[in-house]
């Protein structure tokens, strides 16, 4: 099986640039390059995976592309660019040389909660289309009421969104973040990303049955053709590793068809960031 990770992050770790990297989070303050994901890939039959910016800057994104140019394993880049930028198209024009690079992303998790509102925001949103960008979706699930709204408004843009729009997973709140889902899985438009659960959940406690009500809403409401699986690497570093995520899902998802299977593991990120094997 060539599987697909589609989701992880490269940095070469910087205290000031990555103080979202605190003290709790000791075990991933240090370098992770392409030479530490690559074996990870292999033991668990992944023959490829998509970089996601940490950081936000331009710079970020040239990190990201030089290393893809450099692994082939690297199948695509999701950077970061200033969407809010008045020569936002001109940027969007310069990136669209780059082969590997397939979207953009803001870390609006980290932003208030009316930012997707944004006239500037919404003006650089528009933009991508124009390029077949898409745009990663990064938001705490208070935030999704405006992404429901943020998608609605561009419904020719291809939207995913990331670590299932972070619900309480250690509080096991589970309501609000459900109503969101189900009303944001209802466009044709919106695909979501299998990522980021274990940080969401008590980091030294969690059991697979933790995530299984969270799994089951967000497998009712995406079909296996909206599904992706993205490991969160090395972030996920703090609650697991590599191979319990993957076998993880691989045990909740063993009642579903290959055919269905494949599309999550694989397909579907294929699809929506535009590569081959």
């Amino acid at each position: 099986m060539n599987r697909v990770d589609s989701h992880q992050h490269f940095w070469i770790f910087d205290p000031v640039r990555d103080s979202w990297i605190d003290d709790s989070m000791q075990k991933i303050q240090r370098d992770f390059l392409p030479q530490d994901l690559s074996p990870l890939l292999s033991e668990n039959q992944f023959s490829g995976c998509v970089a996601v910016q940490a950081s936000q800057s331009e710079e970020e994104t040239n990190f990201l592309l030089d290393l893809a140019s450099k692994n082939d394993f690297i199948k695509g880049v999701v950077g970061w660019v200033d969407l809010r930028a008045e020569n936002i198209s001109e940027r969007l024009s310069h990136f669209s040389q780059f082969e590997k690079l397939k979207g953009f992303r803001h870390v609006v998790q980290g932003e208030p909660d009316d930012f997707m509102f944004g006239a500037a925001f919404r003006k650089g949103i528009a933009a991508l289309k124009e390029f077949n960008f898409t745009y990663d979706i990064l938001i705490f699930h208070r935030q999704l009421p405006a992404a429901i709204d943020l998608v609605k408004s561009f419904s020719d843009q291809a939207f995913v969104i990331d670590h299932i729009a972070k619900p309480d997973i250690k509080s096991g709140e589970i309501a609000s973040w459900k109503e969101g889902i189900k009303e944001i899985a209802k466009f044709e438009n919106v695909k979501c990303k299998i990522s980021g659960m274990v940080t969401e959940a008590d980091w030294n406690n969690w059991k697979p049955s933790d995530l299984k009500p969270y799994l089951d809403v967000i497998f009712e409401n995406f079909s296996a053709d909206k599904l992706m699986f993205g490991s969160d690497w090395p972030v996920c570093n703090v609650a697991s590793d590599y191979k319990q995520l993957v076998k993880t899902l691989e045990d909740y998802m063993s009642q579903l068809s290959i055919e269905d299977q494949n599309k999550i593991w694989s397909e579907n990120a294929k699809s929506f960031y535009k590569f081959n094997d």
